[in-house]
């Protein structure tokens, strides 16, 4: 047994012995590969190829390759055995390979032999050899821009060689197709280029002016000439020049009468181009010297004026309308100017001598000159003296008691005094310099004289004198004196007397206060203008801004050092009307600018910039007046001591039409209330017989109100700046009187008012009186069965559609009116015969009475008003602007 399994083991060690024989040399294969792949494909081209030698061919199995092995899981390539026999491999991608996720792949790979056997039992491992492998790329991806769109801005008339640079991507993975090779502008005829780094510059000179921003279409090619999907779009601004100044402002600025305050410049601000500033001055100036006296003010009379700033009364008018009363100033030049503002202008050739009993006569140690005077610079090189107001002796003699006159742009107001006070030298010239006097503005200028001290007022400011120089008193003579306006009268040392000295400019409102001074309170109302600047929300304006006014309100300066604060500032800058009916037209304006730098000698210039505030037109009032046309009094009325009440139920009112915003063709009527300065009634027909007949009006009905009354045979005139209300009561006091009724038949008057001197006037209103001749108890019964007609009012606004309100629809109809007048007077006839011899008797006797008091009451003539300004000399100064427009009808 032992023996047979000795044998058995000896073979079987031989069998294993000749097997390991056979398979004896292990595979061979290059020790590096190479291999390219296309993406989207799966065979890898290798270098060299891929093929395993063994050196146990042509054994088989032994010299037979079964297998290629690669070691790396992640590696998406296996190796296919292609011929065992000739060991011929090919290496493949298991699945897509996509180059922009991954561009090379390094992995192990062993070629294996079959072995001893068809079970590849005992098989041989090649060494290991490494295999590279790149993937190559297909140009899937276009260009795309990294920006949907590009903007750049430029300034005008600059080459630039880059303005901005546009960038697009590929997201191939490959230099050749995700490099951007060319790009190119696709809009035509632009004046741009683009370079191939998509560097866009201008190839000319751009202008604002031509065209503000420019819009172009650029695109993109990669280096596999794959062009961009969609082109981006590039904008371009053309900025202009840089150049400092105000920016965003506007030219015009309408204002709306009754707004109040409009803020002018509420988007502006100071460009300063980058330079930096340690300081701004910024003055806007409101230039209105073309409406009325340099400022849109109510023009009002100079005496209903000082009445509402509650001046001293007793002021003369040196300077008033041209009438027959006042008729030393028609030979001069005038001009109603705006909203009948009465100018006189001076050209070197006129003047005018005041007439003896308008000059004041008490002038003492105090009193006031005032005037409106517009003036320039004197022509020649040697200025003469230009005269405003000259008090001078007529005649003999060439001095002068007192004057004022302009010399050399300065304002000179001589006092000599009377030698009888004191002989010693006194002040006699009191000498101001101020650039008011030649600066062609208005300015009115007040001098205040408490003797020796004189102190001027301009425009509510006060100046003492620069220079008072003394002078001997006037030796007393009996020699008379002349008091001219616009020159200096020169009655002796001459061949003929003549006018010297003239003056050379505009005044108004010349007026001497003998006995008093007027307060800087009044002086200022007097010039008070109703327009001018403001500054909005005052409380919110920052502390760093320092700002100030002048007196009219129509400069506004405002400095500061921080610009932001001052651009705040000049945007609450505002416009300010508080006329109710303020004059329509443009107000000028400009602002001009002055800047500090840091530590700069020369330093950036701002523009003065120009604009206008355009006022619109305000809505125009109609003044109505109503009442009853037509009285009808029994005789013995008019000789009574109340006499006839001719407006008893007078009524005025005043409306405007206002734009409806709801429908914009129509509009409402609104009542609005504010002042009249005159009311005038007419006597239509002949004159009023001053033994016969007249108009009176009680003193006592003006006590408490701002107006006066004028009286004549052609009417009366009440005129002041006052309310409506206060005009109504007023009027309604005002009687007719006759003391022979039995020769009159009727008598009419008309009632016209005015607001701003005429610019508004209302309807002409008319009153036609008649007188009862019959009996007391007819006139009775006659007054209450007159037609409703006459006593019929209508007030209310809505129903104004006319300037004769009065003609009211509805009335009865003339059948209805005839069968009551029919009744009546049956009933008339019947109480009559009844009762007529009792009445005869009482009526006489009553008559008799009644003509004897009023013949007492008119006797006493203190209580009314029957100034005739034709044969009263001194009734002139209450006059004013009122007899002025009815001229020779209340003058006679």
């Amino acid at each position: 047994m032992l023996r047979i399994a000795g044998v058995l083991a000896v073979v079987a060690l031989g069998l294993s012995s000749a097997h390991t024989k056979v398979n004896k040399h292990k595979p061979w294969i290059e020790t590096s590969y190479h291999g390219v792949i296309t993406e989207n494909t799966d065979i890898v081209l290798l270098d060299p190829p891929l093929v395993a030698l063994d050196k146990d061919a042509p054994i088989p199995y032994a010299g037979e390759i079964c297998a290629f092995n690669i070691h790396g899981l992640e590696a998406p390539f296996e190796a296919v055995v292609l011929n065992g026999t000739s060991g011929e491999g090919q290496l493949r991608a298991r699945g897509l390979v996509d180059c922009e996720l991954q561009k090379e792949y390094t992995f192990i790979i062993q070629a294996h032999d079959c072995g001893s056997g068809p079970g590849g039992t005992e098989g041989k491992k090649s060494h290991k050899a490494v295999v590279h492998i790149q993937v190559n790329d297909v140009n899937e991806f276009a260009p795309v821009f990294r920006e949907p769109q590009y903007r750049a801005a430029v300034t005008e008339g600059k080459i630039y060689d880059s303005i901005l640079q546009v960038e697009a991507t590929d997201q191939d993975c490959s230099p050749q197709y995700s490099q951007i090779c060319n790009y190119q502008i696709t809009t035509t005829n632009t004046p741009f280029a683009i370079d191939r780094n998509g560097n866009i510059r201008n190839t000319e000179k751009l202008n604002y002016d031509h065209q503000q921003e420019y819009e172009i279409q650029v695109t993109a090619w990669d280096c596999g000439q794959k062009r961009a999907l969609h082109s981006v779009p590039v904008h371009i601004d053309v900025r202009p020049v840089c150049k400092p100044g105000w920016q965003g402002w506007n030219k015009r600025v309408d204002y709306e009468p009754g707004t109040g305050s409009k803020q002018l410049f509420t988007q502006m601000h100071l460009e300063t181009c980058g330079e930096p500033l340690s300081s701004v001055r910024t003055t806007v100036e409101l230039q209105t010297s073309h409406i009325g006296k340099g400022c849109d003010r109510e023009t009002y009379s100079e005496k209903s004026l000082q009445k509402l700033c509650g001046a001293s009364s007793g002021s003369t008018d040196l300077l008033p309308a041209p009438s027959t009363a006042t008729n030393w100033t028609a030979s001069l030049v005038s001009d109603s100017g705006r909203d009948s503002d009465l100018i006189f202008r001076f050209d070197g050739r006129q003047a005018a001598k005041i007439p003896d009993w308008v000059v004041p006569q008490n002038l003492t140690d105090h009193f006031t000159i005032a005037t409106w005077m517009k003036h320039g610079p004197s022509p020649g090189l040697r200025a003469e003296k230009e005269t405003l107001l000259c008090n001078s002796d007529k005649t003999e003699m060439n001095r002068h008691h007192y004057s004022l006159y302009v010399h050399n742009c300065r304002l000179v107001f001589l006092l000599r005094r009377d030698f009888t006070q004191v002989d010693t030298f006194r002040p006699a010239e009191f000498h101001w310099k101020l650039e008011q006097i030649c600066d062609k503005e208005w300015h009115y200028y007040v001098i205040n004289v408490e003797f020796p001290v004189v102190t001027l007022y301009v425009d509510g400011v006060t100046y003492d004198p620069y220079l008072v120089t003394d002078d001997w008193p006037i030796h007393p003579s009996q020699i008379d004196v002349q008091l001219t306006v616009g020159a200096c009268w020169q009655g002796g040392e001459v061949t003929k007397p003549r006018f010297t000295q003239y003056f050379r400019g505009s005044l108004s409102g010349l007026t001497i206060r003998p006995g008093k001074i007027e307060s800087q309170k009044v002086i200022s109302c007097l010039q008070a203008c109703k327009e001018g600047l403001d500054i909005n929300s005052l409380e919110s304006l920052d502390k760093s801004i320092k700002f100030h006014f002048n007196p009219a309100q129509s400069i506004l300066v405002m400095e500061g050092e921080d610009l932001e604060n001052m651009n705040t500032a000049v945007r609450k800058v505002s416009y300010i009307n508080s006329r109710q009916f303020p004059t329509p037209g443009v107000r000028r304006l400009q602002i001009s600018t002055t800047v500090q730098c840091f530590g700069e000698d020369t330093c950036i210039t701002i523009p003065t910039i120009d604009a206008v505030v355009m006022v619109l037109q305000p809505s125009e009032p109609r003044i109505t007046i109503t009442g009853v046309e037509r009285l009808s009094r029994p005789a013995s009325n008019f000789r009574a001591t109340e006499g006839i009440s001719l407006f008893q139920d007078l009524h005025i009112i005043s409306t405007v039409t206002r734009a409806d915003t709801a429908a914009r063709h129509t509009g409402i009527l609104e009542e609005i209330i504010h002042n009249l300065d005159y009311c005038d009634v007419l006597v239509l027909g002949e004159e009023l017989s001053p033994e016969l007949e007249s108009l009176q009006l009680q003193p006592t009905s003006l006590l408490g109100k701002h107006l006066d009354a004028t009286n004549s045979t052609s009417g009366m005139s009440i005129y002041g700046v006052d309310s409506m209300s206060n005009y109504e009561q007023v009027i309604r006091q005002v009687r007719y009187y006759n003391w022979q009724p039995e020769q009159l038949t009727e008598r009419r008057f008309r009632l016209t008012c005015s607001e701003l001197n005429g610019r508004y006037t209302s309807n002409e209103f008319n009153v036609e009186v008649s007188v009862w001749h019959s009996s007391e108890a007819g006139e009775h019964v006659s007054h209450m069965v007159a037609p409703p007609l006459y006593m019929q009012v209508v007030h209310h606004p809505a129903m104004i559609n006319d300037l004769y309100p009065n003609h009211v629809s509805g009335l009865p109809s003339a059948a209805t009116v005839v069968i009551v007048m029919c009744i009546a007077a049956l009933v008339v006839v019947v109480v009559l015969g009844i009762y007529r011899i009792h009445v005869t008797h009482q009526q006489e006797v009553k008559l008799a009475e009644t003509n004897k008091e009023t013949d007492m009451n008119w006797d006493d003539s203190a209580l009314t008003i029957t100034v005739n300004p034709m044969e009263v000399r001194g009734a002139e100064a209450g006059i004013d602007a009122t007899e002025k427009r009815i001229g020779g009808k209340l003058n006679g």
